[in-house]
């Protein structure tokens, strides 16, 4: 699947106005569905975006798009040049557009009640925030602790599903591992002793019998 380009809306609504491509070859190459193609067209959807110059841009060649105008059936395919500009970010927390960093606490807030089994890192670069803020909005001493409510990151834009989906299953993967190193670790109880059988007493041996003579003398001697 082709990477879809920069505000793809708005190059959708300059390529409805500007070219006869079909809604079918904007919307892959946008990434957008044709039918959402053909409701910008309708003036629908997209009201208010001004429309962005792919080719001006340098995410289309003019060459490319010429192609395509004359084959229907071909696909837009992006500039390899424009492919390579975006740099990865280097290590640290996750960019936050201006207009989300108020939401981050809410977000933090969530998390922290939801899914108690992510590390603060993990947090840190699910809403781009720091250790510091998390522990303030944990601890309830953060400067708008009164306002804060918990919501769903995914909900307020600061990260997707996919994200959020990875981390809590990391997370339950490492909280599984920690539960049995430990369970391992744990020494095994000490075997009780088996009880010791008391012996059986014996029965007194029984008087043996006396004879008559005896008898006859014990009889004298009671007289």
């Amino acid at each position: 699947m082709n990477r879809p380009p920069l505000m793809p809306k708005a190059t959708a609504v300059w390529l409805v106005d500007n070219t006869p491509l079909s809604f079918e070859q904007i919307g892959k190459f946008c990434g957008l569905h044709p039918l959402e193609v053909q409701a910008i067209a309708d003036g629908e959807v997209a009201q208010g975006i001004v429309g962005l110059d792919p080719v001006g841009n340098g995410q289309l060649t003019r060459a490319e798009l010429e192609r395509c105008i004359a084959d229907k059936r071909a696909e837009l395919k992006m500039n390899k040049a424009a492919i390579e500009l975006p740099k990865l970010r280097g290590k640290g927390g996750k960019y936050t557009p201006v207009s989300r960093r108020a939401d981050r606490p809410n977000a933090i807030a969530w998390l922290v009640r939801n899914h108690p089994e992510l590390t603060d890192a993990q947090v840190v670069k699910l809403v781009g925030t720091t250790k510091h803020t998390i522990a303030q909005v944990r601890d309830r001493t953060h400067w708008n602790a009164s306002n804060i409510k918990p919501q769903d990151p995914v909900a307020l834009g600061l990260c997707t599903q996919i994200d959020l989906d990875n981390a809590v299953g990391t997370a339950a993967r490492r909280v599984q591992k920690e539960a049995e190193a430990k369970k391992a670790s744990r020494p095994a109880p000490a075997a009780r002793p088996a009880p010791v059988a008391a012996e059986p007493e014996e029965p007194d041996a029984p008087e043996p019998p006396t004879s008559e003579a005896e008898e006859e003398e014990e009889e004298d001697a009671r007289h």
